[in-house]
C-alpha cells in the first residue's frame, strides 16, 4: 500500500526544529512491504490543515499525521480533523479516563482537551505518557514527538494494516551516456512495465554515469531488469552491476 505522511508544525517550517520522521516512516513502511507515496509539511495554520486534510480524506490513501494534537492555543489538528472529516469534536470517555488515569487532579483543566476528538475516532494507544492519538477516514493523528509517535505508528500498521512483499529495486549504472540517449529505452521500458517504477539517476562530476532501475514487486522487477540488461546489450552499451 501507498501511505502520505503530514508533518505539523511552524517550528519545523521555521528551521527552530529538525524533521525527524521522514526517514523513520519511510523505513517502517518498506519494513511492512508498503511504501511512502509523498509528504507535507504544513504549518500550524488551521484553514489550511483544514483545507489539506479534507483533500487527503476524500482520496482515500492512508495518512499518517504527526503534531498538533495537544491542548496549547498552536494545537489545531484535533478540531481540522474534525471540519475535514464533516463531524463534530467530542469527548471522547475513554481518552479522557486514560488522561484523568496518567495525571490525577493535574488534568483538568486544560489537558483533559486532549480527550476532544472528532465523532467516532478511534483510539492510538501511547505506550510513553498514556495520552491516545486517533484515527478517522484511515488517517492517523499521532503526536509531533518522535518517541511517542514512532511506537505507536508502528502499532497503527502491525494492527491495521497486512504486510505486503517487499518492494525490491534492482539497478545499473551505465557510463558516459546522458538521460537524452537513453530516452527511447526508458520510454520502452515504462511502456511496457506500467505496474513497475523506472527510474533515472544522472551523475555528474568525476564520475559520469546515469543509473537505470526498476522498483516494485519481485519477480516483476527481475523481469523488467533482465529485459533491461537485453536492451542495453543489443544498444552496445555497457554497464555496471
Amino acid at each position: 500500500m501507498k501511505f502520505g505522511l503530514i508533518v505539523i508544525g511552524d517550528e519545523i517550517l521555521s528551521g527552530r526544529r529538525r524533521d525527524r520522521h521522514f526517514d523513520f516512516f519511510r523505513e517502517l513502511l518498506a519494513g511492512h512491504g508498503h511504501s511512502l507515496h509523498w509528504l507535507q509539511v504544513l504549518p500550524d495554520d488551521p484553514d489550511l490543515l483544514t483545507s489539506r486534510l479534507r483533500q487527503t480524506m476524500e482520496e482515500g490513501l492512508p495518512v499518517f499525521s504527526c503534531g498538533g494534537i495537544g491542548a496549547t492555543p498552536d494545537d489545531h489538528t484535533r478540531q481540522c480533523a474534525a471540519r475535514a472529516a464533516g463531524v463534530s469534536l467530542v469527548r471522547h470517555p475513554e481518552a479522557e479516563a486514560l488522561i484523568e488515569g496518567r495525571f490525577g487532579k493535574a488534568a483538568r483543566p486544560h489537558r483533559v482537551r486532549m480527550a476532544d476528538l472528532p465523532q467516532g475516532a478511534g483510539l492510538i494507544p501511547n505506550p510513553v505518557n498514556q495520552v491516545p492519538g486517533f484515527s478517522i477516514r484511515e488517517h492517523h493523528f499521532l503526536p509531533g514527538f518522535p518517541d511517542m509517535a514512532h511506537p505507536m505508528a508502528r502499532w497503527v500498521l502491525e494492527n491495521r494494516y497486512a504486510d505486503a512483499e517487499p518492494e525490491r529495486v534492482r539497478s545499473l549504472r551505465v557510463p558516459g551516456v546522458s538521460e537524452n540517449e537513453l530516452m527511447p529505452l526508458m520510454q520502452r521500458l515504462d511502456a511496457a512495465w506500467p505496474e513497475l517504477k523506472l527510474f533515472s539517476l544522472p551523475r555528474r562530476g568525476e564520475e559520469n554515469f546515469v543509473e537505470l532501475g526498476f522498483r516494485g514487486p519481485g519477480e516483476q522487477v527481475e523481469r523488467a531488469f533482465r529485459e533491461l540488461q537485453r536492451e542495453l546489450g543489443q544498444m552496445g552499451k555497457a554497464y555496471q552491476l
